[in-house]
């Protein structure tokens, strides 16, 4: 076997490099998903110092990230009381998609786009980063908050509206037919019910299975179940880490536990790649000619995001405190935004530019809003387990099947 010298070496430097950052965000109390994003900018095309022996990797271990994220989110939650935040949420949704949709689509008819351009905008700044989300969640120490199911369920609902959003875009784009999009959205809502069918019944079967007594078996078959859920999911066009949320949910009590250990230190070194694959994923010098307008919508839509969150989470009982956290945590945008630039960019080339400039704002500015929307989180130097049952120092309790009473 041939051992690329070049890919070591650069993959080692990033890893590094991304030790010092997150040792500087600890020790400020931040989250380091800001300085992980920056250092992707840096290292890009265009950058400081491109990285073309790991980009490769890296951008692989980005999909990987994003499903570990939203795996271990999801054992903090049960079916039962996630299905019922769902329903609650429903009218968050729909406040959702008006707020957030309409000045993307608004920005792109004004910029004379035609109709795929529009939508593919309007998609953009719907759609909040579910990755970036979770991570700043774990981060922040608010999985056990009262307003985290609220924020959690406006991600799920948002990832469910993509599996009817990606085959009418695919079609508007392309010039495909109508009857190919609604086999597309039909195919996509099924598989979501059959999974969420599936999680609910045999859940308790399926954490049998990923309970051996050896932890190599337990990390062995919870990644192995996550990644063939997670590539079922994006088969139909519902998103991967969805699939990789309906995995942790299914999974609960002792299986749950042990799941969250094992994957703890794998979950962070793949998250901290997909953050840095955000930021290399774009090209600084294209970002320059479009930053006034990307700038303008990326203020509209922070602020429209705040109003979806405050409203979810007074839906959820949150007091003043609780409702201003979940909506500057819904500000970050992320992986489903650069999908929909990927699909739409080819057929409208101002689109790229404009909207990796807005995501690149929001992904870096979302997370430093949401840390300072809130009480500086104490525990974040240095992190240790928590285990279940408690929680951090004047914090909620992050417990498996039940949510915090933090206001």
């Amino acid at each position: 076997m041939h051992t690329s010298i070049a890919l070591l070496l650069e993959l080692g430097v990033i890893l590094a490099a991304l030790s010092v950052l997150c040792a500087l965000a600890r020790r400020f109390a931040l989250s380091p998903v800001p300085l992980y994003l920056v250092a992707g900018l840096s290292l890009g095309t265009g950058g400081i110092a491109p990285v073309p022996a790991a980009g490769e990797f890296v951008e692989t271990a980005a999909s990987i990230g994003v499903v570990l994220l939203l795996l271990t989110l999801g054992l903090e939650f049960t079916i039962p009381e996630f299905t019922a935040s769902l329903r609650r949420h429903l009218p968050s949704a729909a406040a959702d998609l008006v707020l957030n949709a309409t000045p993307g689509a608004l920005a792109g008819w004004l910029l004379g786009w035609d109709a795929g351009g529009v939508l593919a905008l309007a998609g953009v700044t719907y759609i909040s980063s579910s990755g970036i989300i979770a991570r700043l969640l774990g981060d922040l120490w608010r999985l056990g908050n009262r307003e985290t199911p609220a924020v959690l369920s406006v991600l799920v609902l948002e990832d469910f509206a993509m599996a009817v959003y990606l085959p009418v875009l695919a079609v508007v784009v392309s010039g495909g037919t109508w009857p190919q999009a609604l086999l597309g959205v039909l195919l996509a809502v099924g598989a979501v019910f059959l999974a969420l069918a599936a999680s609910h019944w045999w859940g308790r079967h399926l954490g049998r299975l990923v309970s051996p007594p050896d932890a190599e078996q337990v990390l062995l078959r919870v990644l192995g179940v996550t990644l063939i859920v997670a590539a079922l999911a994006e088969s139909v066009h519902v998103s991967a880490a969805i699939g990789a949320f309906l995995v942790g949910l299914a999974l609960t009590g002792d299986a749950a536990d042990r799941a969250r250990t094992v994957l703890g230190p794998l979950r962070d070194l793949f998250a901290a790649l997909f953050f840095l694959a955000i930021g290399l994923s774009v090209s600084l010098g294209a970002l320059l000619p479009v930053l006034p307008v990307a700038v303008a919508l990326a203020a509209v839509t922070a602020v429209s995001k705040v109003a979806v969150g405050w409203y979810a989470a007074a839906r959820e009982g949150a007091g003043r405190q609780g409702r201003l956290r979940a909506g500057t945590a819904l500000i970050a945008r992320g992986e489903f935004s650069l999908v929909i630039i990927a699909l739409a960019g080819a057929q409208n080339d101002r689109l790229g530019p404009l909207a990796t400039a807005y995501v690149l704002i929001l992904a870096v500015v979302g997370p430093l809003v949401t840390r300072f929307a809130g009480p500086r989180p104490a525990p974040l130097l240095p992190e240790r387990p928590v285990p279940t049952g408690t929680g951090p120092p004047g914090g909620a309790g992050t417990v498996h099947g039940s949510k915090g009473v933090s206001s």
